[in-house]
């Protein structure tokens, strides 16, 4: 059985032990869900990866140092997949805005269309009659992960065959797996749904379901397997995204510590730590589900970790205290790892200016891969897939990661 230990350490451990099957045994079989009790055929590495406890940078150097990019690439590919996501949400903000919306009034309708509320109901309790679905939502709720494979299979029954709006069914994701990003887990139910790539979506078929769970399900004469794609207007344009010079870090300076970028070490910070802000958990969960207490600890772990490690006091700070905490230091920066689009970002969105008041400004690091991947999200994936060979490979060297790019961002706002 597979459990995550929310440390840096038990994320390194992870991938030490999987290095050896990130290859052609990867390729292999990482469409075949074996259950909950055997996920030795994929990495179970993304709850590390999505709060960066272990970087992109160095999974994938740790794969390629080990195999040929070619017999890595399937896994390559799945690590780039979330930093496609994001890229293309930097590039397209009011996609999360407009989801948000969305899935705010459906929350509200459940309360007055009975016959909704009773069908989610029957899905989130797991209660559809579909063994293989209900097994899934049991599965989420106890564990806080699904095999990608199943998350396909549960997204596309959730809309195809049930009938559910897609947002409700990123909404009951994004509570309880351990790895849900906005990016990733909002625009992979577009994806499943149609609306993505326009005109394709997903369909769960009952002989996929029986081949790739090894007979565990076999759901034949349940599902919808003639369902066409979801229809919706065409998203918003590209954002323009301003270009920032890199700015020289001060002598002495303040850290602030989010759960989107929990390797703080890392970071290329030249300068003096007066002190370290936590920021508190944003991972929503009306009870102690296993992503809330993953989120929690995860935090713990790196407060501690980036104390150690950059010798400085690490305190939770309220986001509406953040400036007069920085004041009080007597720093004129604070820096963070960049926070890309979503909750986190909504919650600072107030900061700048605030900070601005007191005289500090905000110092986002960018990381090396996203600078390099986010540019190449303007579209599908294919342009990504082309050039991912070429900087996967600048990572297969011993030589540590290039220092992330300082930029100045408006945080949300980007």
């Amino acid at each position: 059985m597979m459990l995550w230990e929310p440390t840096r350490e038990a994320a390194l451990a992870r991938l030490a032990e999987f290095v050896p099957r990130a290859g052609r045994a990867y390729a292999g079989t990482r469409n075949v869900d074996r259950g909950p009790l055997d996920r030795s055929n994929v990495s179970a590495l993304s709850p590390y990866i999505r709060r960066r406890m272990i970087t992109e940078e160095e999974v994938v150097r740790a794969v390629l140092q080990k195999h040929s990019f070619a017999a890595a690439e399937k896994f390559v590919q799945e690590v780039a997949w979330r930093t496609y996501w994001k890229g293309w949400l930097e590039m397209r903000p009011d996609m999360l805005v407009r989801f948000d919306t969305e899935r705010k009034a459906l929350k509200a309708a459940l309360a007055d269309d009975s016959n909704l509320n009773r069908r989610w109901q029957k899905a989130i309790e797991g209660r559809t009659g579909i063994d293989c679905f209900d097994a899934w939502v049991g599965e989420l709720v106890t564990y806080g992960w699904l095999h990608n494979h199943a998350r396909m299979w549960f997204a596309s029954i959730w809309i195809f065959t049930l009938g559910l709006p897609w947002q409700l069914g990123a909404d009951f994701f994004y509570k309880h797996l351990l790895d849900a990003d906005p990016a990733s887990n909002t625009f992979s139910w577009r994806w499943v749904a149609g609306l993505h790539t326009r005109g394709k979506h997903y369909v769960a078929r009952a002989e996929n379901i029986d081949r790739n769970t090894q007979g565990r399900f076999a759901p034949y004469g349940l599902l919808n397997e003639t369902a066409e794609p979801l229809p919706e207007d065409a998203p918003p344009p590209l954002a323009v995204k301003p270009r920032y010079d890199p700015p020289q870090l001060d002598g002495r300076v303040a850290l602030l510590l989010t759960e989107e970028d929990l390797h703080p070490e890392s970071l290329g910070i030249n300068a003096e730590i007066a002190g370290i802000a936590v920021l508190p958990s944003a991972t929503v969960s009306a009870s102690e589900s296993p992503a809330a207490s993953f989120s929690k600890a995860a935090l713990q772990d790196a407060a501690q970790r980036a104390a150690a490690h950059f010798n400085a006091p690490a305190e939770i700070v309220d986001p509406a205290q953040l400036a007069a905490w920085a004041k009080a230091l007597g720093v004129r920066q604070l820096v963070t790892g960049a926070v890309p689009v979503g909750q986190i970002a909504w919650q600072l969105r107030d900061l700048p200016p605030a900070l601005a008041e007191q005289g500090v400004a905000l110092v986002q690091l960018q990381r090396d891969w996203d600078r390099k991947l986010w540019p190449l999200a303007t579209a599908g994936f294919f342009k990504l897939k082309t050039k991912l060979p070429g900087i996967a490979m600048e990572y297969a060297s011993d030589q540590p990661s290039p220092q992330s790019q300082q930029i100045s961002l408006p945080l949300g706002l980007s």
